[in-house]
């Protein structure tokens, strides 16, 4: 990686330990990297080779269809997403709003009568200011219960790990918390993930050397606390945090950290951007197929890692569809339907 590595000894030791354990069979993330993305070969416009995308291994994040979920139900949803070739979902919560009430049991029904497969939840880290709110540090006992009830294989939080601030040692703490909602987690036949966005790629505060994303992944047991790499926002850090607060260089590559430790990474959203340096992201986002991300780069890259093809799930996401959540899960998942590994 061209990033630098950390100051802190135990910090490194702890990175390059669990490096140690990335890329396995034969495969070097250099080699892995250097995969181009060459389009595939067609006949009478007609993609050509395997599918680039595992079979089985296509979802989406339910916030991008939220609106729809709250007027429709879920039943009709579902439906409209089985029609466009997904394989799996993941919840964004278990309630319709205005669609009318259901039960978890009859949510799992519904997801399996459409040939679809709940992969994971996003439930809330903390809030302190509520203390039975519906979040790991108040109730994870509930959100494990749940996530059970539903036959998830894998429950996590999109809330930054800043509980108790941007420091080191902060995020240390918050570290511990967890790897014990991790442990919790194991104990139910289930991984407990964390999903970024882009200020997990900022410096400490009180260390402007250290990468706050490196310390998560330093001070987070491999075994026990997995991460959904959010592959837009990543790039946005990589475009918002590659200098330091003095204007040192101090860059990375999303890609790298995948490669790096494939099995931490189970789950990924998929969302693309348009190169905007005008903004203060970098990026404008859009439908996946429409953006600059080179996810059959991505993509070619994490299924050639050991286990690639079986261990990662990906699912579509866009926080704001520009004209209708429909039509950005249809396009997403065409565009993704077309990519083949041959030229890849």
């Amino acid at each position: 990686m061209s990033r630098r590595t950390p100051v802190d000894a135990e910090l490194a030791h702890k990175l390059s330990r669990r490096s140690m354990l990335g890329v396995a069979a034969g495969a070097t993330a250099a080699a892995l990297l250097g995969a181009a993305a060459a389009p595939a070969a067609t006949a009478q416009g007609k993609p050509q080779g395997d599918p680039l995308l595992p079979p089985g291994r296509l979802g989406i994040q339910l916030y991008t269809l939220r609106d729809k979920v709250s007027t429709l139900g879920f039943d009709k949803v579902f439906a409209e997403l089985e029609a466009y070739g997904y394989d799996e979902v993941e919840y964004a919560g278990y309630t319709q709003g205005s669609a009318g009430a259901i039960t978890l049991a009859q949510l799992k029904q519904l997801t399996r009568d459409h040939g679809l497969k709940g992969i994971g939840s996003h439930v809330g880290y903390y809030d302190n200011n509520n203390p039975n709110a519906y979040t790991f540090a108040q109730n994870l006992t509930k959100v494990l219960d749940d996530a059970q009830a539903l036959g998830l294989k894998h429950v996590g939080t999109a809330s930054g790990p800043f509980r108790y601030g941007s420091t080191v040692d902060a995020w240390k703490r918050a570290a511990a918390d967890f790897n014990a909602y991790g442990a919790a987690a194991r104990e139910r036949g289930m991984k407990f993930y964390q999903h970024n966005h882009a200020e997990e790629f900022s410096f400490a505060t009180d260390r402007p050397d250290v990468r706050l994303y490196d310390v998560l992944l330093a001070e987070t047991d491999p075994d026990l606390v997995f991460l959904e790499m959010d592959i837009y926002w990543a790039y946005v850090g990589q475009f918002r945090f590659g200098k330091r607060a003095d204007g040192t260089p101090d860059t990375f590559d999303p890609l790298h950290y995948v490669l790096k430790q494939p099995d931490r990474y189970p789950l990924f959203h998929v969302k693309d951007g348009e190169h905007d340096i005008a903004a203060r992201d970098g990026y404008r986002m859009v439908d996946v197929g429409d953006g600059d991300i080179d996810y059959k780069k991505f993509l070619s890259s994490v299924t050639r890692t050991h286990g690639g093809r079986r261990d990662h799930h990906w699912q579509v996401e866009h926080d704001q569809p520009i004209v209708d959540s429909f039509t950005t899960a249809r396009r997403s998942a065409a565009y993704l339907h077309t990519l083949r590994r041959k030229g890849c």
